[in-house]
């Protein structure tokens, strides 16, 4: 194949998140949060599994920041346990958890490797959560004061700050239809912690920018919606409507749009949307420095009278077919389309223009093949998911998309949400017994990779 290059000074890096790696979760006085409390429910995680250990990465650190660097990595994106900073979500700071981050932001710095910041990757604090969580008005005050709490211990050595990961999972899987923490089902709520969330990053980012924030972003899980019939207007309908509670709730009004009408039209049929009030808009539409896009399948969605629609798509349901994914398919029995993320990628530089953009995740869930004795882990398919989708973005890249930097999904295997253990993202094979890291085959292609700048 032709080789492909990046453009000078195109981001190579990871990501991971808090709850997923770090474990110790009752030391050094951080408190619990509602992924804590869910994991421990009865029947929501994979085999009761937790994230009490995950990769041990809280203690470990030093080892993975040391991987990091042996596989060239320049970026590191990792979020900050709001529970290990102020415990209660609300009262003072506390100095030993921030403690941990400066020691890793440190060793990432040492090593030449550039922190990327994310303030909430989903680990609200439990005592928050019993005053509403994100149903609440005030945990969008609550997160832009703790926001400020960690740039003043971090930010005269972080450049880069992302508020919120995906906030549609927080807001439709956590308070929609239950598959997430804090495992609400109720429609209406769904759309009010939509709003909260976007408000509390609109608050923050404010916060952040006064501060001195030198670049200030947001995380979101868009998707490629696409009809099953390219030429059915009842098809034509239900993309717009699945696009508009996935990718236009969050994009108009962080750009400045406000709301798009058809979506608060939609709302209002589920729910009074009187949380919203004037100056809200204004808020959450803070200059934005930098888009993070995390992508990993696209949608085909069918607009059908009766259809089953989806809970984790308030609303759909009765009009709406969401078609099964067809093969290559991920161990997450995710639909493999790279091209998805090329659509996707020019859609949002067409519709909201000079926006740069960073892949801030994008990776896939594959069983390793672990060759004994070698020292070796097998896992074809994943080099061939991310060649597949980094050849994507190129070609995003060449039509003229401003994408700044690729970060895989994940460095390390880790505790994946409601699957548990079962899943592995990793591109580090993890032994969670023994706690043993083995770079596998595609660690040492994206090496390669990143040494070429290019495929």
């Amino acid at each position: 194949m032709t080789e492909l290059r990046f453009p000078e000074g195109f981001v190579w890096g990871a990501a991971t998140a808090a709850y997923q790696i770090e474990g110790a979760v009752a030391e050094d006085g951080r408190a619990p949060s509602i992924w804590d409390t869910f994991s421990r429910t009865p029947g929501k995680v994979f085999q009761g599994h937790t994230g009490d250990v995950a990769c041990d990465h809280y203690h470990r650190y030093a080892e993975d920041v040391a991987l990091m660097a042996d596989l060239g990595l320049r970026a590191y994106r990792f979020s900050v346990a709001w529970p290990r900073i102020r415990p209660d979500g609300t009262g003072p700071v506390n100095p030993r958890g921030l403690d941990f981050y400066d020691r890793l932001v440190d060793a990432l710095l040492d090593r030449g490797i550039d922190p990327i910041v994310t303030l909430y990757h989903w680990d609200l604090p439990q005592a928050l959560e019993n005053q509403g969580g994100w149903t609440a008005r005030e945990t969008a005050e609550h997160f832009a004061d703790y926001a400020l709490a960690v740039h003043q211990r971090l930010g005269d050595r972080v450049r880069t700050w992302t508020t919120l990961n995906e906030p549609w999972c927080s807001a439709y899987l956590g308070y929609g239809n239950g598959v997430h923490a804090p495992g609400g089902r109720d429609a209406g709520a769904a759309f009010r912690a939509v709003h909260h969330l976007l408000l509390g990053h609109g608050l923050a980012a404010r916060a952040l920018r006064a501060a001195g924030a030198e670049v200030v972003g947001i995380t979101l899980n868009l998707a490629d919606v696409q009809p099953a019939d390219a030429g059915s207007a009842a098809d034509a309908a239900a993309v717009r409507l699945v696009d508009g509670l996935q990718n236009r709730i969050f994009l108009d009004p962080l750009t400045g749009a406000g709301y798009p009408d058809d979506v608060l039209a939609h709302v209002a049929r589920i729910v009074e949307p009187d949380f919203v009030r004037d100056g809200d808009e204004k808020v959450i539409a803070a200059p934005l420095d930098l888009l993070g896009l995390n992508y990993y399948a696209p949608t085909y969605v069918a607009g059908r009278a009766g259809g089953a629609g989806s809970s984790a798509y308030p609303g759909t349901e009765g009009g709406v077919e969401f078609l099964p994914p067809v093969g290559p398919l991920t161990d997450m029995g995710w639909m493999i389309e790279p091209a998805g993320l090329t659509r996707l990628l020019e859609r949002v530089a067409a519709d909201y223009p000079g926006l740069p953009l960073i892949i801030t995740e994008n990776g896939g869930a594959f069983p390793d093949r672990n060759t004994e004795g070698t020292g070796w882990v097998a896992d074809t398919d994943r080099v061939a998911y991310l060649d597949g989708h980094l050849r994507a973005a190129h070609e995003a890249v060449a039509r003229g998309v401003d994408l700044r930097g690729y970060l895989v999904w994940s460095l390390l295997d880790n505790f994946e949400w409601a699957e548990g253990y079962r899943k592995r993202f990793g591109i580090v094979h993890v032994d969670y017994l023994t706690q043993r890291r083995t770079p596998k085959e595609s660690a040492r292609w994206y090496q390669e990779v990143i040494s070429r700048n290019g495929l």
